[in-house]
C-alpha cells in the first residue's frame, strides 16, 4: 500500500532552520505532484507548498516565499521542505501529501482532495 512517511520535525529558535522529509513508497512517485501542508493547534490545515511530477514547476504560499524550499529526489522517491527564517507562526504539524493531477490543478483546488496524506511531523519554533 502507499506510504508517506514525514521526518525532521523538531524545536528551533526563531530564526533557525529545518530540512523536512517525506519519504514515498507504494506509488510510481514519478508521476504524483506532492505538497506540503500545516496544521497549527487550533487552525485550519493550511497548504503550504507543492511540487510538479518533475520538480520543473513549484508553488508556495505567500506567507513561506523566501524561506521554503520545496523540492523533489525522484531516485529516491522523497520530497523535502527547506525552512529558514523560522517563525513562531511557523509552528504546526507539517503534513506531506501526493496526488496525480498537475501540479497547476493541485494548485487551483487548493490542494484539497489529495490522494495519499502522511501523517506528520512536528515543528515548534520557540520565540
Amino acid at each position: 500500500q502507499v506510504q508517506l512517511v514525514e521526518s525532521g520535525g523538531g524545536l528551533v529558535q526563531t530564526g533557525g532552520s529545518l530540512r523536512l522529509s517525506c519519504a514515498a513508497s507504494g506509488l510510481t512517485f514519478n508521476a504524483y505532484a506532492m505538497g506540503w501542508f500545516r496544521q497549527a493547534p487550533g487552525k485550519e490545515r493550511e497548504f503550504v507548498c507543492a511540487i510538479s511530477r518533475s520538480g520543473g514547476g513549484v508553488w508556495y504560499t505567500e506567507s513561506v516565499k523566501g524561506r521554503f524550499t520545496i523540492s523533489r529526489d525522484n531516485a529516491k522517491n522523497t520530497i523535502y521542505l527547506q525552512m529558514d527564517r523560522l517563525k513562531p507562526d511557523d509552528t504546526a504539524v507539517y503534513y506531506c501529501a501526493g496526488d496525480g493531477a498537475y501540479l497547476y490543478q493541485v494548485v487551483q483546488r487548493r490542494g484539497d482532495d489529495m490522494e495519499y496524506w502522511g501523517k506528520g511531523t512536528l515543528v515548534t519554533v520557540s520565540s
